[in-house]
């Protein structure tokens, strides 16, 4: 059994969404194999962006955001779910992981070694993202850039491998047959803890 973390990365949580429903049947499918799961929104947490690079490296992330530090601390395994807006995760879920991605956590500077060493490994990955347009086009002419920046640059950087994604297209066009179907697809990653 697994340790899971889901980080649910729709900004708005007035109402809910598509990927609220994906989360929750990862989290049923994950829960009825007897994984351990926990949910954090990060839309529900207040914090500033960070404007400086001695910002990130010098000054104390926010009180605010220690339980979520403390949370991908535990995890073994993270789930993290966004709408793919203007072409990538939308500025809330960067700015989250600016902040709690941050040296002497999640990697530390070694001298000689320009990347470093990594804070995060032995978990893994998976990236939920819901899209308006038809995730064979993103991922094909576009080359689904800024999911494999995340799993490159953020999470394998920090140690988090192996990063699987699961792209979700033409979001107003799906019907409830095409729902169900996602929902089956997550509740079966769920059970997998992948």
């Amino acid at each position: 059994m697994r340790r899971i973390l889901i980080l649910q990365g729709h900004p708005d949580t007035a109402a809910p969404h598509l990927l609220h429903a994906l989360a929750d049947h990862y989290r049923r499918g994950a829960e009825q194999a007897g994984h351990e799961v926990r949910t954090l929104t990060i839309a529900e947490h207040d914090f500033p962006l960070l404007k400086s690079q001695l910002a990130w490296t010098e000054e104390p992330m926010p009180e605010a955001l220690e339980p979520a530090r403390d949370a991908i601390a535990w995890c073994e395994h993270l789930v993290l779910c966004f709408p793919l807006w203007l072409g990538d995760m939308p500025a809330l879920v960067k700015g989250f992981l600016e902040q709690v991605m941050r040296p002497h956590f999640a990697f530390e500077y070694v001298d000689g070694n320009p990347l470093g060493r990594k804070g995060l490994k032995g978990r893994s990955a998976r990236v939920v993202v819901t899209m308006g347009m038809p995730a064979a086009i993103y991922r094909h002419v576009y080359r689904a850039h800024s999911v494999k920046s995340l799993e490159r640059n953020i999470l394998g950087f920090v140690g988090f491998a192996p990063v699987r994604e699961t792209l979700i297209g033409s979001v107003e066009r799906l019907d409830e047959g095409d729902c169900r179907k996602w929902f089956k697809r997550l509740e079966t990653l769920g059970r997998k803890a992948q």
